[in-house]
């Protein structure tokens, strides 16, 4: 694919607002209005974007996912996530997924060589956050931030104390471990008793923890998690994640087939790099690459999930075959997972 159409879905999917939620096969659907979550994610693909091609038209849109941010958050700091069309949030709080997920956006953010002035408003975003994180009870919202918190630790900021993150960190990696020890039962050794979406964030955020903190039953915990993930997803030889349709619970003789959804594959790809920068072996690598291959038709349907005509991505694989919207999970999806296996030293934080 030429550059020029390479992502050009995201432009299409980009208003003066921020990035519209859905599209009706690839023309943005208004109707759906947009989500925090989205523009957060939007806000990383657009950095790395700009930090590999350095080009200024990812810095305009990485302008506008932050405005979005801005206006996103409420005054307990915390974040709403569904807006309408007509720039009006239909909730005062998001969800702690949306939070975490905001999170790791702006501690992303602080990575970047980018000027003073757009750090200067991640910032301030996450001391208005910082509070909320402990009250935090979602699994998923705790790994997000726990991801977010690890960034924020590692960047050249100063305005925080290092030790209190730190302190965060060990504080929210023992929630972690304590839910699988919880769950981890025989051969299922899981955080929960069912596995649902965006599975490999967890593994994940305990790699990025164990990198701060050195806690060996940390570590013990994500790769065995992380394996275990490997046996579901990885049990045809290519990459195929859990449908969520009717997910994999403990005791089913397998997981759900289908739908197949691009963020899954995006995720996975960023915990096996992670996995790579801590334990130096191929096999990670090999396998975050079979997660971008599943874009380019390496799946249970031997289809690519990129519209060559957009340049944006499909939302997924079916029963029936692919799934032809293309929505800003999907295109985001996509670009972060191209950026991650493609240009790993210049985005990988």
């Amino acid at each position: 694919m030429k550059l020029a159409t390479k992502f050009q879905h995201l432009f299409n999917l980009t208003d003066d607002t921020g990035i519209l939620q859905h599209s009706l096969y690839s023309i943005p659907d208004l109707t759906k209005g947009y989500t925090t979550d989205d523009n957060s994610r939007a806000l990383i693909a657009a950095s790395m974007l700009y930090e590999v091609y350095k080009d200024e038209k990812y810095l305009d849109l990485l302008k506008r996912y932050l405005s979005f941010l801005i206006y996103a958050q409420n005054g307990k700091g915390y974040f709403r996530n569904f807006m309408n069309y007509n720039r009006e949030f239909i909730e005062e709080v998001g969800s702690e997924d949306c939070f975490g997920r905001t999170l790791w956006a702006l501690g992303y953010l602080l990575n970047t060589n980018l000027s003073n002035g757009y750090q200067s408003v991640a910032v301030t975003l996450i001391k208005k956050a910082l509070p909320n994180v402990a009250n935090l009870n979602s699994l998923r919202g705790n790994a997000y931030s726990l991801i977010g918190l690890s960034l924020l630790y590692s960047s050249d900021v100063t305005e925080f104390n290092k030790e209190k993150i730190k302190n965060l960190i060990t504080s929210i990696s023992k929630k972690i471990v304590q839910k699988y020890r919880e769950n981890k039962d025989g051969e299922w050794k899981w955080f929960e008793n069912i596995m649902t979406y965006s599975n490999a964030v967890l593994p994940w955020a305990l790699l990025r923890s164990y990198i701060i903190t050195k806690d060996e039953e940390v570590l013990d915990v994500a790769k065995e998690s992380m394996e275990f993930l490997e046996k579901v997803t990885f049990r045809s030889g290519y990459f195929k994640p859990i449908g969520c349709k009717d997910w994999y619970k403990k005791g089913d003789e397998k997981p759900a087939e289908f739908d197949e959804q691009p963020v899954e594959a995006c995720e996975t790809a960023l915990m096996y790099t992670e996995a790579y920068k801590i334990f130096q072996e191929e096999k990670y690598k090999e396998k975050s690459l079979k997660c971008y291959n599943w874009f380019l038709g390496e799946n249970s349907k031997n289809v690519p999930l990129i519209d060559e005509e957009t340049g944006g991505c499909y939302d997924g694989i079916t029963k029936e075959g692919v799934n032809l919207n293309e929505g800003a999970e999907s295109m985001i999806s996509l670009i972060i997972t191209d950026m991650v296996v493609n240009h790993t030293e210049t985005v990988f934080k």
